[in-house]
């Protein structure tokens, strides 16, 4: 007799979302982890201490220009606004138009802009701007996700394929788009220097469009995880003192998303008859390096599984919403996805909150 193994499958329907491009950009000047140090004249032990040990090499940041003295004025809420602005919408541009060229789609084939961001606020959006900027079809269908921090990109996500899948054959773009020298306050506290030693700007685009065969990966579901004891571990606002928001991280914030990160996961699977050791790609949020330590501990990950992220964090620092998308690039450029394989997005951020998306070469 001849068993019969039934092989590991998810979900799938005919108007599937596939992901057919990516495309990243950064603001233009790259600062070493001392080259910040430096530029603020940082000299405190324990400050010093956490931008030398956060893993990260290099960041692109906007920092104000020094002044006649050598020092670098603080900035008001008012120029960090602007700041906000003008570095999200070029950046979005030169990610958007990255990700239309990989995926063979011109501007005149947007259907529908999505546009992600938490460093700053504009009323008429990032989406409406772009449309503008960038001369696309007036009658586009678009949306704004504002303000849902790092965990953002896998919410809108979520929307957009709901969307593509509505919409067969119709091109969708999703855009994160974060200019997190726009959030960089500078003082002397410990909380601060956490916030400031680890994010950096960056956008990325990735294009969806489902009734197709195209060979990128189709996006299948979505699980999310909501931590309400957790909600003021990552939170964005007003410091009375300095005049200007201000972010704050939880110290026991790696812990708390790691130790959830095994419920989440497991609730993406759940119905598949898929198990862990079926994921051969694993994208996750550069959250920090104690982020990554915790879920690579509490997956049962190894570093190797969790390489792209590792490098994002190394080479961009925390890029926010966009960082999966990041990793996801790289991913391509390794060439290694094949025809069948699994793999989990994961993101996470204020709320606190994971998110995650099952998807399939």
């Amino acid at each position: 007799m001849t068993a019969v193994i039934e092989s590991a499958t998810a979900p799938r329907t005919a108007n599937q979302p596939r992901v057919l491009g990516v495309g990243t950009a950064v603001s233009p000047v790259s600062w070493t982890q001392e080259e910040v140090l430096d530029a603020f004249r940082i000299t405190e032990p324990k400050v010093t201490s956490v931008f030398r040990n956060s893993a990260i090499q290099r960041r692109h940041l906007r920092l104000p220009d020094p002044g006649p003295d050598g020092l670098r004025a603080p900035e008001s809420q008012g120029d960090l606004l602007d700041k906000h602005r003008d570095t999200a919408l070029q950046m979005g541009a030169e990610a958007l138009e990255a990700c239309l060229k990989q995926a063979g789609a011109d501007l005149a084939d947007l259907r529908h802009l999505c546009c992600v961001s938490t460093t700053g606020f504009l009323t008429p959006g990032l989406s409406a701007l772009l449309i503008r900027d960038l001369g696309i079809d007036r009658h586009c269908s678009r949306a704004d996700i504002v303000g849902m921090g790092c965990n953002a990109g896998l919410n809108a996500l979520n929307l957009v394929s709901g969307w593509s899948a509505s919409h067969p054959g119709e091109l969708a773009v999703m855009v994160c788009t974060e200019a997190c020298s726009a959030a960089y306050a500078m003082d002397s506290s410990m909380r601060t220097a956490v916030v400031n030693s680890l994010f950096g700007d960056g956008a990325a685009a990735v294009a969806l469009r489902s009734g197709n065969t195209a060979p990128g990966p189709a996006v299948l579901k979505f699980a999310s995880c909501i931590i309400p004891d957790a909600a003021g571990a990552m939170r964005y606002d007003w410091d009375r003192e300095l005049e200007r928001f201000s972010f704050y991280l939880d110290p026991q914030v790696p812990y708390v998303v790691g130790a959830h990160a095994e419920i989440v996961v497991d609730r993406l699977l759940q119905g598949t008859s898929l198990r862990r050791s079926d994921i051969r790609h694993w994208l996750v949020h550069s959250g920090g390096k104690k982020v990554i330590d915790s879920v690579i501990v509490n997956l049962g990950l190894t570093r190797h599984d969790l390489r792209h992220t590792i490098g994002v964090l190394r080479d961009y620092g925390n890029v926010s919403s966009g960082s999966f998308l990041f990793s996801y690039e790289r991913l391509l450029d390794e060439q290694v996805a094949e025809p069948g394989d699994y793999g989990v997005l994961m993101t996470m951020g204020p709320g606190s909150t994971l998110e995650t998306a099952l998807v399939q070469w």
